[in-house]
């Protein structure tokens, strides 16, 4: 019956607006044109290889993240926060430390640009992006437990963009 509801729902019932706000997002953060925060003096060249460095690894990171979160769910893989009406509770590979690696990617390629170029313009959509990324996660979150009520203790026990280690407890 939910799901029923969900298919036969207006636009925005399974998330559509999302999907369109995130594509705005990022692409006015391709097109957005750098203000960098140091250009030319002697500090920004310094800091050139940390900044490569830090970069290439966010990126590495977000690939990472990005292969591992295609790969584990692409059976159930939809551009839409709603669940398909198929799916099952991923917890396995990229989702035992995260509980979103496809949004933990993007964020993750966005500050590793804002990085390399020192930024402002992009650092501020970055942060905007998380906002935007922790509330379509919450509402993804949301159709999870409905549909799958132990997404509760998986997310108790799992970040949701950053990994949560902990030592194993003896019981």
């Amino acid at each position: 019956m939910e799901n029923q509801q969900h298919r036969s729902g207006g636009f925005g019932s399974r998330g559509e607006y999302l999907v369109a706000l995130q594509v705005l997002l990022m692409a006015v953060f391709v097109v957005t044109p750098a203000l960098p925060l140091l250009q030319g003096d002697a500090t920004y060249r310094s800091l050139e290889p940390a900044r490569w460095l830090l970069a290439g690894l966010c990126w590495m990171i977000s690939a990472f993240f990005t292969i591992g979160g295609f790969l584990a769910i692409r059976k159930y893989l939809t551009p839409l926060p709603y669940p398909v009406d198929e799916n099952r509770l991923i917890i396995t590979g990229v989702y035992r430390l995260v509980r979103h690696p496809l949004y933990t990617a993007i964020m993750l390629a966005f500050t590793g640009w804002t990085i390399f170029t020192t930024s402002l313009t992009h650092l501020a959509l970055t942060v905007v992006a998380f906002f935007f990324f922790s509330q379509k996660g919450s509402k993804e979150e949301a159709w999870l437990i409905q549909r799958h009520p132990e997404y509760t203790d998986y997310a108790a026990r799992t970040g949701k963009f950053i990994p949560r280690f902990r030592k194993n407890r003896s019981r």
